[in-house]
This record gives C-alpha cells, sequence and structure tokens, in this order.
C-alpha cells in the first residue's frame, strides 16, 4: 500500500514537515516528482482507496465514528477507574469540550484528506494505466470515495482543501467552502452515477463492497438533504426533490426495507435487501468497546473494554418496558432483546441484540458478575450513567456496570469480531431520508413512517411532526454514525443531556488542525476556537 501523504504538511517548511506524523516520502512517489505523470497502478491505488475507509480513524470505534456518534445523545464513556481516561479524550467529545488538539480531530482530518488528494491522482487525465479492471470505471470509484471524503470534510469543518497535482507541490492547496465545495463534490457524482456499475439488491454481496450507481445515489441524497445546513438557509425545495428522485432511483434497483423479523440480520456478513454498501472493517469496533469483559467473548480471551454506553433518554425513544429488555418486554424488534437466565444459550453466547440493560447471563444460564476488584456485584447494567468520572474507590463498581449497552454486530456470527463487514449505507437511511425531504415539501409523511414502524415490530404513530423524524432515525440508525449531522439539521445537537451543559454554536463544526492552518494559509480556524 502506498504511503498516506498529508499534503497540507507538504507547504511547509522542512522543520514544520517533520512535526507531520503521517509524512513519509519514497523516491518514486509521483507527488514529490519533478512533474505529475499519472499513478503506476490505476487498479491498486483504487484498492488503497477501499482500504483507507476501511481502516485507521476513519473505521474504528475512534475518529470519525466517535466524533458523529459519541458527541450525541446516543453515547457515552465514562472514566471506568483507570479505563477509559485517556486524558479526557472520550468526555471531551460527550460534553462537546474539544479544542484543535484533540487526536481524534487531527486523525480524521487527516485521512479524509488523504483520501481527497489520493482520488485526485487517480483522476488525473495522466493516470492511464490499469492492469485488471476497467479503467473508466475505476476512475468513477475515485470520484465516488473522494466525494464521500469531501463531502465528510464539507460535514465536520465546512473548509474542504483541495490540490491540484499538475501544479508544483509548492503551491498552496485551495480551499473550496459552502457552495462551490458543493459544486465539487455533486461534479464527482455526476461522473460516479454516470460510469459506475448498476448493482442491485439481488446482487451478490461482495459487489457492494466497492461503489456502485445506488451508493452514488445514497451520497447524493445526503448532500442535499444537509445542503441547507452547509449554507445556512432553509431547506430548498428543489434540492429536496434531488433528494427524493435519487432514492427512487435505488429503490428502482431493488433495494427495499427488510421483513419483519430481518432487522438484526443487516448486519450479519450476507446479502439482505437492505445493504447498498458496506466496508471491509472488521465488525470488533463495534463490538468490543461496549461489552464488559465478563460477558462470553470466545475470540477474545480477555473479553470486551467495558466503555461505550448510551444514554436513558435515548434508550427511551423505542417502545418497551423502560427498565429492562428481556424477551417478551413488549419491545419493538430494532430494540433488540437480553437473553434471560432460560434463553441464554451457545447460539447467543448469553449475549443480547441492541440494547444490553439489566442482569447478563451467561450462556448456560449463569448470572454474571463484575471483575473481584469490584467487588464482584452482580453484572446489571444500569439504564443510566449516573456519574462521568472516577473520584473514589467506592465508584469502582458503579463505574464498571454503569450504563445500558448498544450492540447491532453480533461476536456470535460468522468470523466473530474479525470479520471485515461494516454496513455504511443502507434502504432504511435512504427510506427516511425521503421521507424527511417530502416533509419539508410540505407533505404528510404518516403512512411512510408506519410503514417502516410496523415492519419493525413498532406501533404506528396518528401524525409524524418533525422531532418524530428525528426520533425514528435514531430508533433506526443507532450507533451507524449518523446521529451528530442528524441531530444539527434538526437543531438539537447543542441541547443539554446527561452529563453534559448546553453548547454553542460554534460546536456545530471541529476546530481545524493547527499544523494544517499554519501550514495553508488559505485555510482559516473556524470560529470559536
Amino acid at each position: 500500500m502506498k504511503k498516506i501523504i498529508n499534503y497540507s504538511c507538504l507547504t511547509l517548511s522542512l522543520l514544520l514537515i517533520t512535526a507531520c506524523s503521517d509524512l513519509e516520502i519514497e523516491p518514486t512517489d509521483s507527488l514529490i516528482s519533478e512533474g505529475f505523470a499519472g499513478v503506476a497502478n490505476v487498479d491498486s491505488e483504487v484498492s488503497n482507496l477501499q482500504n483507507i475507509v476501511a481502516g485507521g480513524d476513519l473505521a474504528n470505534q475512534a475518529g470519525l465514528y466517535a466524533l458523529n456518534e459519541v458527541s450525541t445523545d446516543e453515547y457515552i464513556i465514562p472514566t471506568r477507574g483507570t479505563d477509559w481516561g485517556d486524558n479526557g479524550r472520550w468526555l471531551s467529545m460527550h460534553k462537546q469540550t474539544w479544542n484543535a488538539e484533540l487526536t481524534d480531530i487531527i486523525n480524521t482530518w487527516q485521512e479524509l484528506n488523504s483520501i481527497t488528494i489520493n482520488a485526485t491522482r487517480i483522476i488525473n487525465p495522466q493516470s492511464t494505466i490499469t492492469a485488471d479492471g476497467d479503467l473508466i470505471e475505476q476512475k468513477a470509484a475515485a470520484h465516488f470515495y473522494r466525494a464521500w471524503a469531501m463531502t465528510w470534510i464539507l460535514d465536520m469543518w465546512r473548509q474542504v482543501p483541495y490540490r491540484d497535482v499538475d501544479l508544483p507541490n509548492s503551491e498552496t492547496p485551495s480551499v473550496l467552502t459552502g457552495q462551490a465545495a458543493i459544486d465539487s463534490i455533486v461534479a464527482d457524482l455526476n461522473i460516479a452515477l454516470r460510469d459506475l456499475p448498476t448493482v442491485t439488491a439481488s446482487d451478490d454481496i461482495s459487489k457492494k463492497s466497492l461503489p456502485t450507481k445506488a451508493s452514488a445515489n445514497q451520497l447524493l441524497a445526503a448532500l442535499y438533504l444537509n445542503k441547507h445546513i452547509y449554507l445556512n438557509t432553509a431547506a430548498n425545495p428543489a434540492d429536496m426533490q434531488v433528494v427524493i428522485d435519487a432514492v427512487d432511483a435505488i429503490a428502482a434497483d431493488g433495494y427495499t426495507l427488510a421483513a419483519a423479523g430481518d432487522f438484526f440480520d443487516i448486519f450479519r456478513p450476507s446479502n439482505d435487501v437492505e445493504t447498498i454498501w458496506w466496508s471491509p472493517a472488521g465488525t470488533g469496533s463495534r463490538i468490543w468497546p461496549t461489552l464488559h469483559y465478563n460477558l462470553n467473548s470466545p475470540d477474545q480471551a480477555d473479553g470486551g473494554w467495558n466503555g461505550f454506553a448510551t444514554l436513558s433518554e435515548f434508550y427511551q425513544l423505542f417502545e418497551g418496558d423502560p427498565d429492562t429488555n428481556y424477551q417478551g418486554d413488549g419491545q419493538e424488534e430494532r430494540r433488540g432483546w437480553v437473553p434471560d437466565a432460560t434463553t441464554a444459550n451457545s447460539d447467543n453466547l448469553g449475549i443480547g441484540y441492541g440494547f444490553l440493560i439489566g442482569q447478563q447471563y451467561e450462556e448456560d444460564g449463569t448470572a454474571l458478575t463484575a471483575r473481584d476488584n469490584v467487588g464482584g456485584v452482580p453484572l446489571v447494567f444500569t439504564k443510566e450513567v449516573e456519574k462521568a468520572e472516577y473520584t473514589a474507590p467506592s465508584d469502582n463498581a458503579t463505574l464498571e456496570t454503569s450504563g445500558t449497552r448498544m450492540l447491532k454486530y453480533h461476536p456470535n456470527e460468522e468470523g466473530g469480531h474479525d470479520r471485515k463487514h461494516i454496513v455504511k449505507y443502507r434502504f432504511a437511511d435512504a427510506y427516511l431520508m425521503k421521507a424527511e425531504a417530502m416533509f419539508r415539501n410540505g407533505t404528510d409523511v404518516t403512512a411512510m413512517i408506519n410503514t417502516l414502524r410496523i415492519q419493525r415490530g413498532a406501533t404506528a404513530l396518528a401524525t409524524v411532526s418533525e422531532a418524530d423524524l428525528l426520533a425514528e432515525r435514531g430508533r433506526e440508525l443507532y450507533a451507524e454514525g449518523f446521529r451528530r449531522p442528524d441531530l444539527i439539521r434538526f437543531g438539537q445537537y447543542l441541547r443539554a443531556w446527561n452529563l453534559k451543559d448546553a453548547g454553542d454554536a460554534h460546536l456545530e463544526i471541529f476546530p481545524i488542525p493547527l499544523s494544517d492552518v499554519l501550514a495553508n494559509p488559505n485555510l482559516v480556524q473556524n470560529p470559536g476556537y
């Protein structure tokens, strides 16, 4: 794999360049040659883009995922004794008290920007050599990956660096903002939609790990749904129609909502009618951060990492008993269930799906306890995390078991935590984007939302409001990386929630890493930082 180059660092003096930890210069790298002559192997470079998306802080429990989930009402990661302190890193995300030096901000910015520069090198007309695949299709994939990365940069920072690889390396990258950034992303997506293959819902699951027309339409829909946020304007009916048309095009490829009873099957490494795009990233990053050390984990001797928990108010969005989640507690399908002493077995390892609350069990039905060093108290996940940090020895037992856990990827599925299958786009998200776009254009979408709810085992709503739309997206898409932009779009991201005060408007976007502001005078630090 080629080394990832943080191109913002290329304009620094030698002294400053040495401070950029991800800059490794290879003598043969065309990016630093006398003149750009195209990449040597388009196939391998496109595969490299897929690897970047599926690796590092774009795929694990930190970085991109944490910034868009932990900074919301979905997650809190308390400091559990000596675990999960990390110099306040996780709590700063939950409390929205980060600064430009937060590792997750720096790494995510650099990795997303590495995709844009590497994709630009592939897209360049001088890159004409391909070993195996079709050159037009490979370049279309690069256009998709660049659009995906630029959309996230626009969403999280509102400033998108762009380097023309035909210009000298000493040339400072330009910066796209607002409509110019959107136009650039749309141009990429138009090429992707023209040249990417059509992959239908019934096609082999392996084809859905690569960019397709359906995934390009999903990204286009998300861009236009959030466009008014990026431009700080009211939602435009014409933009909402773009969302509707893009989702209709996805449906025309056969994608639809999973049948009743199949919700958690979507997250298994097998084909289904909802998955549009999945990434070969390890599912361990969605399993171990939330599971307790003593929960059954045949693929990992030391069990889970006992970190991520959800908030009680988020758990209460779902139908069912507010205090437990055992089978038969009247819950809708998406809330999952927790095995009790009679339903725990080897098929589920004694571990439930969805929201894990209350007493947890071994697969033989034995009630589990917490670790001996906290007194071996019963392993009962509480409804809420009552405090965020360790202050006294008596806190240990409380912190170790506090908080309801969320789990969509189960450790007993094929490949266990080592399987490489994280769902990036699925039809339910597209379906809800269309409903929201129709709602913003004045259409009553109650029937549409109820179709989804009934499919998921929830009762029908009498009417659907803006608040209902946000809640439905939370119920359907929890722990999938969409919560932050959803809360921002509905004006709820800055409100107070458990162990977090109300925040200021500047927190809706992140600070640009200081080294990049120094490297590129076209970048201006975002307000409030």
